[in-house]
Parts: C-alpha cells; sequence; structure tokens
C-alpha cells in the first residue's frame, strides 16, 4: 500500500504509526497532529529507527495538512481527548464529537476510498459519528475495541494460568468499557476451556478487571493505555493491507444481527482489503444474549447524547 495515515499524534497515535511502519505495510505512513512540530517530531523519531528496526516504511509528520495524506488507502483515526481520573468514557462525547466530525470531513476529502479504523473514545459512539460523516458503507468505517479488551483479557488469564498467552483463544463481544460481554464459552487455552482450567470466582474476578482494564490504568498513569490500544489498531491496519481475513472483535454496524439494528457494537468479524468482509452472528445462550442486549442499551444511550447535538443535519 502506498500511503496509511494515522490522526492525532498523541501517545496511541504515535504508537500505532510505529507499529504499521515496523511491519512494513506501506510505502508511506503520514502522521498528523493539530500541535505544531509535535507529529513531525515523533516521525521523525520514529524514521530514525529505520536501519536499527530493519524496516523501510518512510514516516513523516504534518501539522494539520490533510492534503499531505491525499489517497491514503488506511486511515486511523485517534483524535480527541484522553480520558483523566474519574472521567467515564461517556463525559468525553460532547468534545470528541466534534473532533471527530471535524477529522472524518477532512479524511474524507483527500482519501474518499479510504477504509477508516476510528480508536477515539468514547469508541462505540466516536465510531457511529464518524461513519455518519463520512457517508460510506459501514463496512468501510470501523473502531478498535475488542482487539484490545481481548488482549486484556488473554493477559490477565495467561497470568492466573502461568501459560504462554500465544496459546489462548479468547472473545468478547458489546460495548467497550464497562457493559463488554467476555464469552467464557469461547475462551480456551490450546482447545481447552477456560471453564476446566479456572474455577467460576477467578474467571469473574478476571472478567470484572477486563471491564475495568482501562480505568485500572488511567488510575495508574493519569492517563489513558497507548501501547496496547495502538498494536491493537496496527493489528487491524495489517490484517486490511494484507487480505489476511483474520477474525477479529470489531466495533462495527449492526443491521439486525443479534437483534440490534442500526447500531455500532464490538462483535466478530473477517476483516480483509474490503474492510469489514462478514459479521459473524454466534449462537449466544441466554445470559450472554441478556448481557448482550444490555451493553447495546447502553450504548444506544450514550448515542442519543450524540444525536441531540445536532452535528449531522438529519
Amino acid at each position: 500500500m502506498e500511503r496509511i495515515t494515522v490522526i492525532g499524534a498523541g501517545n496511541v497515535g504515535a504508537t500505532c504509526a510505529n507499529v504499521i511502519a515496523h511491519k512494513d505495510l506501506a510505502n508511506e505512513v503520514v502522521l498528523v497532529d493539530i500541535r505544531e512540530g509535535v507529529a513531525e517530531g515523533k516521525a521523525l523519531d520514529i524514521w530514525q529507527t529505520a536501519a536499527i528496526n530493519n524496516f523501510d516504511t518512510r514516516v513523516v509528520g504534518v501539522t494539520n495538512d490533510y492534503l499531505r495524506t491525499k489517497g491514503s488507502g488506511v486511515v486511523v483515526i485517534t483524535s480527541g481527548m484522553p480520558r483523566k481520573p474519574g472521567m467515564s468514557r461517556d463525559d468525553l462525547i460532547k468534545t470528541n464529537a466534534k473532533i471527530i466530525v471535524e477529522v472524518t470531513e477532512k479524511v474524507v476529502k483527500y482519501s474518499p476510498e479510504a477504509i477508516i479504523i476510528v480508536v477515539s473514545n468514547p469508541l462505540d459512539v466516536m465510531t457511529y459519528a464518524a461513519w455518519k460523516t463520512a457517508n460510506k458503507p459501514s463496512n468501510k468505517v470501523f473502531g478498535m475495541a475488542g482487539i484490545l479488551d481481548t488482549g486484556r483479557y488473554t493477559a490477565f488469564l495467561a497470568e492466573a494460568l502461568d501459560v504462554s498467552p500465544k496459546d489462548i483463544q479468547a472473545l468478547l463481544l458489546g460495548g467497550h468499557g464497562d457493559s463488554m460481554v467476555p464469552l467464557r464459552r469461547y475462551t480456551s487455552v490450546k482447545g481447552i476451556p477456560i471453564t476446566e482450567l479456572l474455577g467460576k470466582d477467578e474467571i469473574d474476578k478476571i472478567v470484572e478487571r477486563t471491564r475495568k482494564g482501562g480505568g485500572e490504568l488511567v488510575n495508574l498513569m493519569g492517563t489513558s493505555a497507548w501501547y496496547a490500544p495502538g498494536a491493537a489498531a496496527a493489528q487491524m491496519v495489517e490484517s486490511i493491507v494484507d487480505d489476511q481475513k483474520r477474525i477479529f472483535p470489531v466495533c462495527a454496524r449492526l443491521n439486525g444481527e443479534y437483534g440490534v439494528d442500526d447500531l455500532y457494537i464490538g462483535v466478530p468479524v473477517k476483516l480483509g482489503r474490503n474492510g469489514i468482509e462478514e459479521i459473524f452472528e454466534l449462537n449466544l445462550n441466554q445470559a450472554e444474549y441478556k448481557l448482550f442486549q444490555e451493553s447495546a442499551d447502553q450504548v444506544r444511550s450514550v448515542i442519543k447524547v450524540l444525536d441531540d447535538m445536532n452535528l449531522f443535519g438529519d
């Protein structure tokens, strides 16, 4: 791919650009930020590791110059205000929605064919805002959340079991944050169901820690995480650029799947060069279905805040 753009040169965006460059997924990665010199400096720093880390992708940074992003095949949007201690994801919506709308308009102007991956919080609602603004098919606009949440879930399970995280297969559904739905039945270690390896109480604690995973890091550092979110977004980019058709939990727009319509929420999908190429509808049991619907209701309540802002003129 000739060009990939990452909007927002904060910790998440810079980490994402760094990982993409290391994977040599494009001739060029463009890092964009509104703060003078920040994207330029971070891009230069990443580019100076090329000989050390053995990659060829040119990394450049620009200040609010979307013309430089023209013709990007994939655009990752990380723009927005990060969470501060004591701030819920929902508190961010009024500030970040305006940012997402403005950024998406510029992205589409210069890269009309680009696949857009949203990382900004509150994730499910910001992805919906980007889709409404972009006026593109929903398989081309989606959000990164489930890969990050699964990464956290897997890390905690690996610790509890004292095994390699590479051998753990895990899956989550639902909104990003406290309402996510980890699926125990679909979690295994080399095919061994997790329920055969850990007791219910221990799994419950891990599930709860996963749900609060972002908040735990905010409380420790005073700001949001960046290594895992940046790497998770880059993994999605890789699956698209290399047409890997990998199965990931992704924030996707549902049209009747799981009994949900016109809502962005986390579900397993196939990611390839066309973006979301298939949405997998799992046969949930009654308890799982109830949790998923509760998660959907929570996402809807935040989207109502967005709709009440009348940003889209419809």
